[in-house]
């Protein structure tokens, strides 16, 4: 087909509200994937949370933390809750929702969007952490569902800050757009940096969003994944106990199995 003639195909999809891209490489999509695969780092994991939405897997390794960082809250805290019961305190923010579902001393509350900036709504988990702990150099949990917005938070952490981490258990949204090239970018720029001081222990498909399909490659378009600081762990090889016997449904009877491509060679 002529250049030209592309332009006008495009042109006219758009017009219908498509968008008309070159896709990413499969080879570089399996890629990632396989560099995101579970291992297992010798701790046993625990369910944090309810039974179903609001409750997520992480590791056996909680003493010492004090403190999680909670953002996205909407009208779930059961996590927080069962943090607080475990003497961990959680600060938890959400612009959208004027108090998390359950009050207790150990929730402190910002009416915030967590953000790559501040600006209005939005506070960026920096100047969050300094607002309460900023002298603190202990270790930190981080649980964040902040519904796409996670990976420019990610990309504009502070690199001191986000080895203070422990544990980090975050909602990935969009994943259907590793194929848009310009989105891979972003979306594997996240990835990567998280990696150089995290192993990935666990992912976990919520099964409301479904999954894409291409060819061999299967991409739920949301998932938890739960990573250790490499400091805490050294991995002893990939894991293949998916599902694990604790995971659960985010709402019952949407059950999504994590495909094969992401814990299987």
């Amino acid at each position: 087909m002529r250049p030209e003639t592309k332009s006008t195909v495009r042109s006219a999809l758009f017009g219908l509200g498509f968008r008309v891209n070159r896709r990413t490489p499969p080879a570089n999509v399996l890629n990632l994937i396989r560099k995101l695969r579970p291992q297992d780092c010798g701790l046993d994991l625990i369910r944090i949370g309810a039974p179903a939405d609001g409750g997520y897997l992480v590791p056996n390794d909680l003493d010492g933390i004090e403190y999680c960082f909670s953002p996205g809250v909407s009208s779930v805290s059961d996590f927080e809750d069962h943090l607080a019961n475990l003497h961990i305190r959680s600060f938890l923010a959400d612009a959208s929702v004027d108090s998390p579902q359950i009050v207790r001393p150990e929730l402190t509350f910002d009416k915030k969007f967590l953000g790559a900036s501040d600006r209005g709504d939005y506070i960026t988990l920096a100047s969050w952490k300094n607002k309460y702990l900023k002298d603190y150099g202990g270790d930190l949990m981080l649980q964040m569902d902040i519904e796409g917005s996670e990976y420019e938070v990610i990309l504009n952490l502070p690199e001191a800050l986000l080895a203070q981490f422990r544990i980090l258990v975050i909602e990935f949204h969009n994943l259907d757009r590793l194929f848009d090239p310009f989105v891979f970018r972003l979306i594997a720029s996240s990835f990567e940096r998280l990696l150089d001081l995290f192993h990935v222990v666990h992912l976990h498909p919520n099964g409301s969003d479904g999954i894409l399909k291409s060819g061999e490659i299967e991409i739920p378009r949301t998932m938890e994944f739960t990573f250790i600081n490499k400091e805490r762990a050294d991995s002893k090889g990939p894991r293949s106990d998916f599902p694990h016997r604790l995971d659960a449904d985010n709402i019952p009877g949407t059950s999504l199995p994590l495909p094969k491509c992401w814990y299987s060679s």
